[in-house]
């Protein structure tokens, strides 16, 4: 007897459609609560799965948490290819929109997970932002318009990494003290990257 080529494709997509499933209460969890507070049997009653679907696919409770972490504070390559063919000025305020979504999704858990004074010195946590804010400054590099320019690229990266710290700072201040509102850290954030690349960028290569 022969197995049907769709058996075995469909059996993928159904186990990254569960994997996915499983990503997305454990975001959602690790969101709403403290790390301590969250427990996999709560996850796997979000996802609607047995708890030995989540050891299966991401092994521990901490091998789950890195991986939301990483999903969390990693922009996707979709996010730039998915900008609109317009202005600078259009494309940025997109860009900040989908930032802005993405953090009301999951921001809590990616920024008390880069806070030191929260979750402590853990190098493998340290490894995965530094890697996750690598990618993103790429990411933004390339939705400026500016990812091919390999005479400046490590000077684009560095404004673009300084960028970063304040769109971090700008979250805590919206999401966990309440200071700020979403309009107001749009605002910021989108003047701020079109001066960055109009202004400064200009100005720096310039000099």
């Amino acid at each position: 007897m022969t197995t049907s080529p769709a058996g075995p494709r469909f059996q993928r997509l159904d186990a990254d459609r569960r994997r996915a499933e499983i990503l997305a209460a454990a975001t959602a969890a690790f969101a709403a609560r403290p790390y301590p507070a969250v427990s996999l049997a709560d996850v796997a009653q979000e996802a609607g799965v047995a708890r030995g679907l989540i050891n299966h696919y991401f092994g521990t409770k901490r091998d789950l948490y890195l991986e939301v972490v990483r999903e969390a504070s990693t922009v996707p390559s979709v996010a730039v290819e998915e900008l609109p063919d317009g202005t600078l000025e259009e494309r940025i305020d997109a860009a900040v929109a989908w930032y802005l979504n993405a953090l009301q999704e999951s921001g809590t858990t990616w920024i008390a997970a880069a806070d030191p004074f929260v979750m402590g010195r853990d190098p493998e946590l340290e490894a995965i932002l530094t890697e996750a804010e690598n990618t993103t400054v790429d990411r933004v590099l390339d939705a400026v318009h500016l990812g091919d320019d390999p005479a400046h690229r490590e000077l684009l990266r560095a404004l673009v990494r300084t960028y970063g710290h304040l769109a971090r700072s700008a979250a805590r201040e919206w999401l966990l003290h309440d200071v700020l509102t979403r309009p107001q850290v749009h605002t910021l954030l989108r003047r701020t990257l079109l001066a960055i690349v109009d202004d400064v960028v200009p100005e720096v290569l310039g000099g």
